[in-house]
């Protein structure tokens, strides 16, 4: 039986853990109880989301893509969840793109049928209510590459290799790719990238603005990774209603004209002036402490 596995754990094992195992005819979901200690609470609420398909590169083919909903389901909902990681636990591996063994096999309606459900999939990413990271330590290709775009934040290593490389089979991005790239690191270079299905390395998806951090691979193979969790580290302090109402406006925002920009900034900040959290920051402020938030 062809094994698949989905890891939520909370960075380094502590914090809120989640452990999420499934296969292709069975799933396992369990919570684990939270460690204590200055670590544990420096880490508390970081999710990481490890894709585990090493025989086939992390290709995303029907099952993989049903477990990433399931899991993503699982954590749009849970209130504890801070910040998401998406990671690999394949070494010098991201996200191949689709499964062309399996794609091979399809009837073009199933094709169809297929790529609408990585679509939805990707978009369920995006629209996680809390900051998502994703931590690129290896080769990010095709439908790879467009669940990194769906992040909020992407971090590379120098070495791994970035691209949309689709038109190569005579397709395009399907996932979200025609769409994110050129918002992302504008038109006309979105364009080039497309059409040439180029590859770039960290180093270059850093100077176009396709990823916000690039750093030197170490022995390890998780150089992204620990950058990442750095990243997500210094938004664990912030106000949690804060941090989603924020990220909403953002979104919303930077798809229609300033003036409604505005207004949906307005509208979310007021969603923030009833919480118990906006005092409890006021309050930490007048005592000269670190707020303790509950996000509420």
């Amino acid at each position: 039986m062809e094994h698949f596995c989905f890891k939520l754990v909370a960075a380094e094992g502590v914090g809120a853990v989640i452990n999420l195992i499934m296969c292709a005819c069975m799933c396992r979901y369990t919570q684990e109880k939270e460690e204590e200690g200055e670590w544990g609470q420096a880490l508390m609420g970081i999710v990481v989301l490890g894709l585990n398909r090493s025989h086939a590169k992390n290709a995303l083919n029907r099952n993989l893509l049903k477990m990433m909903s399931k899991a993503v389901d699982a954590l749009k909902s849970d209130k504890k969840v801070r910040t998401v990681i998406f990671r690999s636990e394949v070494p010098g591996i991201f996200c191949a793109g689709a499964d062309l063994k399996e794609r091979a096999k399809m009837h073009s309606s199933e094709v169809s049928s297929f790529v609408s459900k990585a679509r939805a999939t990707v978009n369920e990413m995006a629209n996680l209510p809390v900051p998502t990271i994703a931590a690129i330590d290896g080769t990010a290709l095709g439908g790879g590459l467009e669940l990194a775009l769906a992040c909020d934040i992407r971090v590379a290593a120098s070495s791994a290799k970035m691209g949309l490389v689709e038109t190569k089979l005579a397709i395009i991005p399907g996932a979200g790719g025609t769409q994110r790239l050129p918002r992302t690191i504008g038109v006309s270079l979105a364009k080039e990238l497309i059409f040439s299905a180029r590859i770039v390395d960290g180093e270059e998806a850093k100077s176009i603005g396709l990823i916000s951090h690039v750093v030197e691979q170490n022995e390890a193979g998780d150089a992204a990774y620990r950058r990442a969790l750095a990243l997500a580290r210094e938004f664990l302090p912030q106000g949690p209603v804060a941090m989603r109402v924020a990220k909403l406006a953002i979104n919303q925002g930077m798809e229609v004209d300033l003036v409604t920009g505005l207004a949906i900034e307005e509208a979310c900040y007021a969603q923030t002036i009833p919480t118990k959290d906006r005092i409890e920051g006021l309050l930490a402020f007048k005592e000269k402490r670190p707020p303790r938030y509950k996000g509420e």
